[in-house]
């Protein structure tokens, strides 16, 4: 099986100059743990509902004010459509993470 066939193809972007309430906002509203974070047509990072809890909130910054590219991962790994689903099982097994953006 390819990833093409079981991947999200409707995915919610938020911009590295979005505030994080504004990026909370979204996940509250869709009903995400996550937002890939892109700029300039291509994906820059990721941030997490952890990523602003841990890096932010527990720091004391003011969601209000902060930037999501203050606290997102900028360490992107993903995988290719035509890539099979236990190769990306793998990869993701090895590297210890949970969603794998894909790119054409």
């Amino acid at each position: 099986m390819k990833i093409a066939e079981v991947m999200t193809r409707d995915v919610e972007l938020t911009s590295p100059d979005a505030t994080l309430q504004q990026a909370a906002k979204t996940m509250a509203e869709d009903d995400l743990g996550f937002l890939p974070v892109g700029e300039n047509d291509r994906m820059v990072g990721m941030i997490t509902d952890r990523d602003i809890a841990i890096r932010a909130v527990a720091k004391g910054r003011d969601p209000t004010t902060t930037k999501v590219r203050e606290v997102m991962t900028d360490r992107v790994l993903y995988c290719f459509e035509d890539e099979d689903v236990d190769k990306a099982a793998e990869s993701m097994s090895r590297e210890q993470i949970r969603r794998l953006p894909s790119r054409a």
